[in-house]
């Protein structure tokens, strides 16, 4: 997929490619892309089939690594993100995992924030040392300590920004130069923001991670993910790891995706209005310590997220003087917001990443990462502010 589009393209605009990039029609002419709910695909002759499977017939093998729905998902998706190829598979996990198993072999070393989300934290932090992978955690924010860490051996910077769940935010150009000063890649996990309020490859990150269980979806219906990148990188090398590890995305999700995407633009924005006024009322409120949302003019980061992203997104935390009492028993009171540690929905979640999505790591790397005892995290969805403040307040009386 080529990254730059002629100036009469009819699907130059970000929201006309949301909608139908990727799309090949069958002689049935469909509105709707279809679903090939199938394992294998049958060849005219035995040698159409080795030619399938040597690559040298580009066409569909097995849907493990080549299946039409799957492909028009990950097209579509790097048609957003401004790569050359992309990759689905089976989670986000799985996108990350990918990545590392694709791109690195044993002796090389990660530098990677310690503001990851709680798996990738354990993925980093248990399993990739067993490989032979060595991994240096630094401040997200603290572009010296990001230089400093490099090693002679150093093959990848990882971050995500904004970070799960504090909004932390790094310049991703300035991050990007640090990575290739080092002939290292840069790998961003745009999960919160998504290519509807930032692309990363456009700054200079070589590889965008997604879990598209999340906002891609926007109605927590499926597990999956994705990794935009390259035609080298991803298009060959991580796409070959899935093609033989098989951590690869279903076609009915793949669908399902196509259908969020559709709408990405219209939600993430809406998301971001909603989280807004949400922030705003809990800043205000003499019951919260402290808020952590980079729309907030007072959030350590909120120029520079405003000068990268052209939107804050969804995603609210903040701090009760009480501690783990006083953030269960906030949760406990809502009504309305649903407990769960899953985000990215249409429906508002709230949950306690001290005991939940952070809760594996150890108790080192969670206080590193800033995650308190009295920490919340909410995902603002698409319901009336008002009703999302109403239910937060019955706690907070």
């Amino acid at each position: 997929m080529c990254t730059t589009r002629p100036d009469d393209d009819p699907l130059a605009g970000f929201e006309s490619r949301a909608v139908r990039a990727g799309q090949v029609r069958t002689d049935a002419q469909e509105q709707s892309e279809p679903i090939y709910p199938t394992s294998s695909f049958t060849f005219e002759s035995a040698a159409q089939a080795a030619a399938r499977f040597s690559g040298e017939d580009p066409g569909n093998v097995y849907s493990r690594f080549t299946n039409p729905t799957v492909r028009t998902f990950c097209d579509r998706l790097a048609a957003l993100e401004g790569g050359q190829a992309c990759v689905g598979t089976a989670s986000g996990m799985s996108a990350v995992l990918a990545t590392c198993l694709g791109l690195l072999q044993a002796g090389d070393h990660v530098v990677a924030s310690r503001t990851l989300f709680g798996t990738t934290l354990s993925l980093l932090t248990k399993y990739l040392p067993r490989w032979g992978i060595e991994v240096s955690w630094v401040p997200l924010s603290d572009e010296r300590a990001w230089a400093d860490a490099v090693q002679p051996n150093t093959r990848l910077l990882f971050a995500e920004t904004p970070s799960n769940p504090l909004n932390e935010v790094v310049d991703i150009r300035r991050l990007a130069e640090v990575a290739h000063a080092h002939e290292a890649l840069l790998a961003i996990d745009n999960c919160f923001c998504t290519p509807a309020l930032q692309r990363p490859l456009e700054m200079g990150a070589d590889l965008v991670i997604h879990s598209a269980t999340k906002y891609l979806d926007g109605q927590g219906r499926c597990v999956g993910g994705a990794v935009v990148g390259d035609a080298q990188r991803v298009g060959e090398e991580i796409h070959g790891f899935i093609r033989t590890a098989g951590p690869c995305m279903s076609p009915f999700n793949a669908w399902v995706f196509l259908k969020g995407l559709e709408t990405l633009s219209l939600r993430m924005h809406a998301h971001s209005r909603n989280a807004q006024q949400v922030a705003e009322w809990l800043q205000g409120h003499p019951g919260v310590e402290r808020v952590h949302y980079a729309g907030l003019p007072d959030h350590p980061h909120h120029r520079l997220a405003a000068a990268q992203q052209s939107g804050f997104g969804g995603i609210v935390a903040f701090e009760l003087p009480g501690g783990r009492e006083a953030a269960w028993r906030l949760i406990d009171s809502t009504r309305m917001l649903s407990i769960t540690g899953n985000l990215g929905d249409t429906k508002s979640t709230i949950t306690h990443p001290a005991t939940t999505t952070h809760g594996t790591i150890s108790d080192e790397l969670r206080a590193a990462a800033g995650i308190r005892e009295g920490l919340v995290r909410v995902s603002v969805g698409l319901e009336d502010p008002a009703d999302i403040i109403r239910d937060l307040e019955r706690g907070l009386g």
